[in-house]
């Protein structure tokens, strides 16, 4: 995915993430099941992506597919997708399945320890991908093409039955709607959605020098403060910042060296 999709993608995960502290596990199930239906029907895949169709139109449309059938963050996040551009109809079901999926693993993480909690899923995955993989047997009966994505999804649970509540449904969705996929490649995407997940707990570091045991208990106290959780600080020595220093958490950079400080002023007095 490029281009105006791939923008249309970040900003409605950045919509996304605000609603994810108080989602449920039926948010990532529902949104499921709206890429089931869409890609059910391709008439429908590009009546919700025709960028000669009005907003409204599309809007009504999606409300009308929807409507009765998942619950009302779903159909938010829904509508939202579709209000947007997107390059191809398949894009729009891409999307989907990021949010989807995204949505699942930050529940996952808010369920207690979020950082242990997201290893815990990252091994789930893992553990099946490495079971199908050894097994010629289980590849075949993942990949029949005659055998239901229910019949499938039963025997991905006998794979993997101590698998958590989310590592089971993101696996049952790879198994039953691999969308042109092996499912263990399908469960390798879920594997790096977690992990860039799983970021959001890093924190790193940029200073032009060592930090003291005190200035380092300070660094932590402040940035765990900022971000309301407990991050692994990981510190790297850059004598070209100048002064001052960089914290990159996930996609989130936060910097204060001198030399962004003195480039900011440069650009404030060109005004």
């Amino acid at each position: 995915m490029a281009g105006v999709s791939s923008k249309s993608l970040a900003a409605a995960l950045e919509s996304l993430e605000p609603k994810l502290a108080t989602a449920s596990i039926a948010l990532a199930e529902d949104l499921f099941a709206i890429l089931g239906l869409l890609d059910s029907n391709a008439g429908l895949r590009r009546a919700l992506t025709d960028p000669t169709r009005e907003s409204a139109d599309k809007a009504a449309l999606a409300a009308t597919l929807v409507s009765g059938k998942v619950g009302a963050p779903a159909q938010e996040v829904f509508l939202e997708l579709v209000a947007a551009r997107w390059s191809t109809a398949r894009d729009l079901g891409d999307a989907l399945e990021v949010l989807a999926a995204t949505s699942a693993i930050a529940i996952a993480e808010g369920q207690g320890d979020g950082s242990a909690n997201l290893e815990k899923l990252e091994d789930d995955l893992f553990s099946f991908i490495r079971v199908v993989g050894s097994s010629h047997d289980l590849q075949r009966a993942f990949d029949d093409p005659q055998a239901s994505g229910a019949a499938k999804a039963e025997l991905a649970g006998r794979v993997a039955p101590q698998a958590s509540e989310v590592a089971t449904l993101l696996i049952r969705q790879a198994v039953s709607a691999p969308r042109g996929l092996k499912p263990t490649a399908l469960v390798q995407r879920f594997v790096e959605l977690v992990a860039k997940r799983q970021q959001r707990w890093i924190a790193q570091v940029s200073v032009t020098r060592a930090l003291s045991d005190e200035q380092f208990t300070r660094l932590q106290a402040g940035l765990n403060n900022l971000y309301g959780r407990e991050l692994k600080i990981n510190v790297n020595i850059d004598p070209t910042l100048v002064g001052g220093i960089k914290v990159v958490v996930g996609a989130e950079v936060v910097d204060a060296t001198a030399a962004t400080r003195l480039a900011e002023l440069r650009r404030r007095l060109a005004v």
